[in-house]
């Protein structure tokens, strides 16, 4: 009599090649030199009237324009962007475009000096710097200004890399020179990828100071080669303005702020039929030309994106 095998046909799970694994493990390691290398060459460079900003940050009302929601201190809130950029900011006040008039030096700063390094100024040749005068007042715009970029958590996403940490970490202060010590993080320049960030004109955003909202759509549209169209209900929700207001009076301070626009940058608009913003830009420059995010523009519709918060 043939004996029965002891073994039984019992189906195991496959598991996944090991050649698989290998694979996965190798370009992990890929992306890890890709980040390291990114992080240790800093930020890129860009030309004295330019201000390098990662696109994440002007496509979306993270800088706002509100003096409401700037009196409100978020947690965990989800910034209006455009599709293909998520903003939060996980806790700390809600920051204005005075704030993004500091980081942007902040960020030359660490471009000239390098990030993850001590970076000294005084608040005299800060405040001169970005064109501001240098009374008492104003030294005490600027300290307060510092102390939200560094209490703002933030956590912004381009659709192939997030940064999360404060705007700029934390600092010292002399109380008696004025000196001031900060540090930003050198991760903030994973934010700085190919076509994913721009060379804001600085002679044509200091000509629009005092004007948050046409700040924001130079800020804004500077992003963009060529401009899409964005309805007005659109804009008002990605620049932070108050959205429980009248959209007839929102559309009359767009129109004010769309003219100053014009006069800084020569760049023609109209508001159209279906109320969308028609913006025409003049050609860019060889010396420009690709610096403009083209990426994420991909995902954005002809008819104006819609805000993901």
């Amino acid at each position: 009599m043939r004996e029965s095998s002891p073994q039984l046909d019992i189906p195991f799970e496959q598991t996944e090649p090991s050649t698989s694994i290998g694979v996965t493990q190798t370009l992990d390691r890929m992306r890890q030199r890709r980040e390291q290398s990114a992080i240790a060459a800093g930020l890129p460079d860009w030309p004295e009237n330019k201000r390098g900003l990662p696109n994440g940050a002007l496509r979306s009302a993270l800088f706002g324009i509100s003096p409401k929601e700037r009196r409100s201190y978020a947690f965990e809130r989800h910034v209006a962007s455009i599709d293909g950029v998520e903003v939060f900011i996980t806790r700390g006040p809600n920051l204005m475009q005075h704030h993004l008039d500091v980081w942007e030096q902040c960020l030359k700063l660490g471009k000239d000096q390098g990030t993850g390094r001590r970076i000294e100024f005084t608040a005299y040749a800060f405040l001169k710097s970005i064109g501001r005068n240098t009374g008492k007042s104003d030294n005490e715009w600027l300290k307060n200004a510092l102390y939200d970029l560094a209490a703002c958590v933030v956590r912004i996403s381009d659709g192939s890399k997030t940064y999360f940490g404060p705007l700029i970490h934390g600092g010292t202060r002399d109380e008696l020179t004025g000196r001031y010590v900060i540090e930003i993080n050198p991760k903030i320049a994973l934010l700085y990828g190919s076509g994913q960030w721009t060379q804001l004109d600085y002679v044509q955003r200091e000509q629009l100071r005092r004007h948050p909202l046409a700040q924001w759509l130079h800020a804004f549209y500077s992003t963009h080669a060529s401009p899409y169209r964005y309805r007005v209900e659109t804009i008002r929700r990605l620049c932070g303005a108050d959205v429980e207001g009248e959209l007839k009076k929102f559309r009359q301070v767009l129109r004010r702020a769309l003219e100053r626009l014009d006069v800084a940058t020569g760049w023609n608009w109209r508001i159209d039929e279906s109320d969308c913003v028609v913006l025409q830009k003049q050609p860019p420059s060889n010396g420009e030309r690709g610096i403009v995010g083209t990426v994420s523009e991909r995902v954005l519709s002809t008819e104006g994106s819609r805000p993901t918060g």
